[in-house]
């Protein structure tokens, strides 16, 4: 790959020169180094297209460069000029594809052609769009049973191609809609609404200008949403305290160095990130944020005893919430020594957290996927949803609780349909509009989708966008059961694993990207998306088409609707296809929380969708919010091996989602390998490891099933007692599909129990 696989140090803030280099590298290495930077001139400005990669907000005053690091490495994958054409594919069997890595398989470029697999020759073949179309609808009319096909969404679709997918597939019969966000916040999704009644972030761009107080919990900004860390390094320099909550001392989480901030590039000075950074066990959340609210009752008992101004906000707390006498109940009687062994973080510790967090007028409460890939997800979100609670700190400016999603539009997909438990409001509303009468029954998510495939009762996978079979735990029962499909489709720009690990047929079917020019029979379109503020706003492509066989993915599910449904639907596809504004008006009388789509996408920014819980009206079945309890510390599971260690995965600063921009991660200081384990000194020495000692990492499974990678190299690094770490996807063989919160369903990602064992491999798998 030309980079030497070495363990090196990385001293430099996160940000700055390494940062500009990077994309740099990023453009030259897709042959775009000049035209890539008239593409990201365009990126999150009016008029522009919406970054592809992360869902951060843009803010509504924009400058010439509103994008990050990670941003214009994803603009590059997308706008290279390499091609991954049919006479690719003439030359290599599926088989010899399956010997490259992943990332390999990504830096061929451009998908230009539908294909289809062939399996005498065991190679993908070109195909016709219609033929493709016909194939589809054959083998789904073929069905005996609508549910048994799932139709899987990744996060970048944008809502107009959601909203007619998921239109698609009721109108065909099923609500299967296993979505990526079932493998990432989907935890916040049943949490929250638990806790507040609605399933969302309560704060806006514009509050992280007001808080005092900032906590990022089990989130590492600087790779996953690096657009973020302006805000941080903004509340820095204005004095907010910010405190993180992580098992990594992640590099951008300590200090930052603004590449558009001329005098800290000039200087090679950058700003301080994190007044205290706690390195909580994996695992650990739920006590170390019992312990916060310990301290805060504690001081708010003592504050009244001594008349002084209480703790807590109990004009809140009586107004808006029910269950504060549980809650505090529940508190007192956990012990401080539980709390500390089972969170890693020391009394004293929490409680100079717990008072910055008391002295805070408005605080916000930051958190990504170290808290919602557990067993206990949901729980640790509606902890955290607890502790912003009792201070009242929703439903204010400058305060609030914000889940930090990953895709550009994962948080839009969900709003707009893509939902495999629907309601009935929904479900009368599409029947209303257009006129057929959708299924009831609840479908498939994630999990459940896979254990229909284990047990045989799925026939047909169809992919918007995403790779699926890599982004799937427990890969000896997943990827096994989806070779034994009768279908599997992919709506891609590139390829992907999951296009090897296919059906009995198989299609791929290449999209326009997001950075590209759509035009349809109305002209020029645009689609909207939804960011992780509930914004919404437009995002039109300038860039000429990668080929001109590539359909956009509106056309493409029209095409497959056409086929499958033909003249029973009651749908109009073509014109649909044809003015994506008419999708944006049936959107609207679907949801009339989009009152005045296609006007309101005209404005600067785009609009704001009403969050009630920032009104402070609670959609709950109390009517108020909730402060939900959560019994003891929330063990994923009692382990008798002494040797056991608790696993999470994590991305590469080169990576996102299963995307890989190359081999490395800077930050951490790993260079052009990935097959490692991130293991603290201390727990080295318990098992008579040294660094770059070779194991396999094995999962204590509950089911006597061996899952096992093995040849990792053991790199030392500062890390909690009992914790290790290592990459995603590469470690989701040890992902149990059993292992999830039983919930939200969400795979247990972030806390897998495993031991090592000395490999006699010198290497593992890239």
């Amino acid at each position: 790959m030309g980079i030497a696989k070495t363990i090196r140090p990385y001293h430099e803030p996160a940000g700055g020169w390494g940062a500009l280099n990077a994309m740099g590298v990023a453009l030259v290495k897709q042959h775009i180094a000049i035209s890539g930077m008239a593409t990201l001139s365009r990126m999150n400005q009016p008029g522009g297209f919406d970054c592809p990669g992360c869902g951060w907000a843009d803010p509504k005053h924009t400058s010439p460069f509103e994008y990050c690091e990670n941003g214009g490495k994803a603009v590059a994958w997308e706008a290279t000029t390499k091609r991954c054409t049919p006479d690719f594919f003439a030359g290599r069997t599926v088989g010899a594809l399956s010997a490259l890595s992943d990332y390999e398989l990504e830096m061929e470029g451009r998908l230009t052609h539908p294909m289809r697999y062939d399996a005498p020759s065991d190679r993908y073949l070109p195909v016709s769009w219609e033929e493709a179309f016909a194939i589809v609808g054959l083998h789904l009319n073929a069905l005996a049973d609508p549910n048994m096909a799932d139709f899987y969404t990744s996060g970048r679709a944008s809502n107009e191609a959601a909203f007619l997918y998921q239109l698609f597939a009721r109108e065909y019969g099923t609500n299967n809609f296993p979505d990526c966000s079932n493998m990432c916040h989907e935890a916040t999704s049943v949490g929250l609404p638990q806790s507040i009644g609605v399933g969302k972030g309560t704060v806006l761009l514009e509050d992280f200008e007001q808080a005092d107080c900032i906590f990022i919990f089990g989130q590492n900004p600087g790779t996953n949403s690096p657009r973020m860390m302006t805000e941080l390094r903004n509340a820095s320099r204005r004095g907010a305290t910010i405190m993180s909550f992580n098992p990594f001392r992640e590099r951008a989480l300590e200090r930052f160095q603004s590449p558009q901030n001329p005098v800290e590039m000039a200087t090679l000075t950058s700003t301080p990130i994190s007044s205290r950074l706690y390195q909580v066990k994996v695992g650990g959340d739920v006590a170390l944020i019992k312990g916060l609210m310990k301290h805060l009752v504690a001081a708010d008992e003592d504050a009244r005893a001594r008349e002084a101004a209480p703790v807590l906000d109990w004009d809140f707390i009586r107004g808006h919430t029910v269950g504060i006498e549980a809650l505090v109940a529940d508190l007192k009687a956990t012990s401080w020594a539980d709390i500390e062994s089972r969170s890693g973080i020391a009394r004293a510790d929490m409680e100079i957290a717990a008072q910055a967090y008391m002295k805070a007028e408005r605080a916000i409460l930051v958190y990504g996927m170290g808290i919602t890939q557990h067993r206990h997800g949901t729980q640790n979100v509606q902890q955290l949803a607890n502790l912003a609670l009792l201070r009242g700190n929703v439903g204010r400016e400058g305060a609030g609780i914000c889940p930090v999603r990953g895709h550009s539009n994962v948080q839009g997909d969900r709003t707009v349909g893509i939902t495999e438990i629907p309601s009935k409001a929904l479900l009368d509303a599409i029947e209303a509009r257009f006129g057929f009468t959708p299924p009831r029954a609840f479908g498939h998510n994630v999990v459940t989708a896979l254990e229909a495939m284990v047990r045989g009762e799925t026939k047909v996978f169809i992919g918007l966008g995403g790779n699926f079979a890599a982004a799937i735990p427990d890969w000896q029962l997943t990827q096994q059961a989806m070779r034994g499909l009768d279908l599997t489709v992919h709506i891609a720009t590139k390829l992907n694993r999951s296009h090897l690990v296919h059906g009995r047929e198989a299609l791929i079917l290449p999209c326009l990207g997001r950075t590209e020019i759509d035009v349809q029979a109305g002209g020029v379109q645009s689609v909207t998306v939804e960011d992780s503020m509930s914004m919404v706003h437009a995002s039109t492509g300038h860039n000429p088409p990668a080929s001109e066989h590539l359909k956009s993915e509106p056309a493409i599910i029209a095409g497959l609707a056409r086929a499958t449904l033909g003249s029973r639907s009651r749908v109009n596809w073509e014109a649909l296809t044809a003015d994506y504004g008419l999708i944006r008006e049936d959107i609207e009388a679907v949801f009339p929380i989009f009152q005045g789509y296609n006007a309101r996408i005209r404005q600067p920014g785009g609009f704001h969708l009403t969050s009630l819980a920032r009104e402070r009206i609670w959609a709950t079945a109390s009517g108020k919010a909730n402060l939900i309890v959560c019994e003891g510390l929330c063990e994923d599971r009692k382990v008798d091996d002494p040797d056991a260690l608790w696993l999470t995965t994590v991305r590469s600063h080169d990576q996102y989602n299963t995307t890989l921009y190359s081999l490395s991660d800077r930050y951490r200081g790993v260079y052009g390998q990935r097959d490692v384990i991130f293991l603290s000194e201390a727990e080295m020495d318990k098992r008579g490891l040294r660094a770059d000692d070779r194991v396999d990492i094995v999962t204590l499974s509950e089911d006597g099933i061996e899952r096992a990678v093995r040849g990792f190299r053991v790199v030392p690094h500062a890390f909690p007692a009992g914790s290790c770490a290592a990459y995603y996807p590469e470690t989701n063989p040890l992902v149990p599909l059993y292992a999830h919160d039983p919930q939200s369903f969400t795979p247990a990602s972030k806390g897998v129990p495993v031991r090592l064992v000395k490999s006699d491999l010198q290497s593992g798998a890239q």
